[in-house]
């Protein structure tokens, strides 16, 4: 052990003695190591979003939305030369919730969803919030829990009562110094009083809207039928609407409503759907794309064939973005291992010319009683030791990358100690690989022949 101690010793002192070409041979490695660890750091970033949009959108649902600017226009096409004629639909109502829920054993929850912007006050202040009428199979569905107060009761939910459920944010802007719960709150022309606050959720990402995915701490939750019996309900047939203008009819298909215009003023885009989201949740990912086609034929059935609506996974949009990001991941991660392979062949260059270079050392060490051994590990202690040194200055350059790529480009980035473990480890492999032919190389110079050399 003292033996092979001496000759790292002497390994040690020449790389020391050549410390500017040391450093120049170890920037491959240095370079490859951090570029590696900085990819690896944007990959697993980009994961761990993709996996909190999950948690967020809830396992297994499909989406469906209203499309109002398709607004029950189709043709009739049965006889030639006829006039065309219109159909109307109903648009998303409670009835297609019901119906989803009850006719497809397939599915575990529905949560159907009226989204209305508005203002809140209380004791002068006012802010805009967004008011969503839900049940409470949408906090389930959507992984929400409630950090104080009850869930809505069945009571509350059957005669539509002035109760809500509160986000943290809005919490801790109107009620700063007292409980929450039990105190009223004014969401636009109703008084709500808050049973629950919400717990508080990290929400971010680039593609939440796409996605379906609100920004729940500072949403307002009221029981559905209490936004559709004391707030507003767009399927309601109103006196206006009967004795008005007479530029607008009612049409009534399986209970639901439709509204529509007759004028050109562009009232044909108003929404006439009385909820605004469905969100379904079956209950095995294997089921999501059939669900899906039925109920679309299902929906298209109950809107006389008009497809007024549209329906989503973001569940499989989400995991067909993880496997592209995960692709190019490997890509970069492989462009940036060809820099260790690159540093490594320099580390060879570089260790074969210090062998041409030290022909005559190699002859004296020989003559004193060295063996080939002993140059052998000689020189491949300097190239494993140029590699190690590029390695630990690769690893504190890779996270300080990391560090800047997040700060100044806002791409979340998460160094993991397994890239810095592999990333390392592999710059080690790489300097004793290719260090080892020319130790070898080093180690088979003839004493003599390296003695008269000059």
């Amino acid at each position: 052990m003292e033996r092979y101690l001496q000759i790292i010793n002497i390994a040690l002192e020449a790389v020391f003695a050549n410390r500017f070409r040391s450093i120049l041979t170890a920037l491959g490695i240095i370079f490859g190591v951090a570029a590696v660890i900085a990819m690896m750091a944007i990959g697993n970033g980009a994961q761990k979003e993709i996996l909190d949009q999950m948690k967020l959108i809830g396992v297994n649902n499909i989406i469906i939305t209203p499309v109002i600017d398709n607004q029950g226009t189709s043709s009739s096409d049965d006889d030639e030369g006829k006039s065309q004629t219109k159909k109307f639909s109903p648009g998303l109502t409670l009835s297609d919730a019901l119906g989803i829920k009850e006719i497809l054993p397939t599915v575990d929850k529905v949560s159907p969803e009226v989204i209305y912007e508005t203002h809140i006050i209380k004791d002068g202040i006012r802010s805009s919030a967004t008011l969503n009428g839900v049940t409470p199979d949408f906090f389930d569905v959507f992984n929400l829990t409630i950090a104080k107060g009850t869930m809505f009761t069945e009571d509350q939910m059957m005669k539509g009562n002035s109760v809500c459920i509160i986000g943290p944010k809005i919490a801790s802007k109107f009620f700063p110094n007292e409980d929450p719960i039990g105190s009223y709150i004014k969401c636009g022309s109703l008084w709500l009083k808050v049973v629950g606050v919400l717990e508080g959720l990290n929400i971010s990402g680039t593609n939440t809207d796409e996605l379906g995915i609100s920004n729940y701490n500072v949403n307002i939750y009221a029981p559905i039928q209490t936004i559709l019996l004391r707030y507003k309900d767009r399927a309601a047939v109103t006196a206006a609407a009967i004795h008005g203008s007479g530029e607008e009819s009612i049409f009534i298909f399986d209970g639901g409503m439709s509204s529509f215009s007759s004028s050109s003023s562009g009232s044909d885009d108003a929404n006439y759907h009385q909820i605004d989201k469905i969100v379904v949740q079956v209950k095995e990912s294997s089921q999501l794309v059939g669900t899906e086609k039925v109920i679309k034929e299902m929906l298209m059935r109950r809107h006389q064939n008009v497809e007024d609506f549209s329906t989503k996974i973001p569940e499989l949009i989400l995991k067909s973005e993880q496997r592209t990001k995960d692709l190019f991941r490997a890509v970069l991660v492989a462009i940036a291992s060809i820099s260790l392979i690159v540093g490594g062949i320099g580390i060879m260059n570089i260790m074969l010319a210090s062998v041409m270079e030290r022909i005559r050392e190699i002859g004296v060490r020989m003559a004193t009683g060295a063996r080939k051994k002993d140059i052998v590990v000689q020189y491949l202690s300097e190239a494993t030791l140029i590699s190690i040194t590029g390695g630990l200055i690769g690893i504190i350059l890779g996270i300080a990358l990391s560090k800047i790529i997040m700060m100044f480009f806002e791409i979340t980035t998460i160094v993991s100690p397994i890239s810095i473990f592999v990333s390392f480890g592999v710059s080690v492999a790489v300097g004793i690989i290719f260090g080892y032919m020319p130790a070898k190389r080093a180690s088979e110079q003839d004493p003599v022949e390296s003695l008269r050399h000059d």
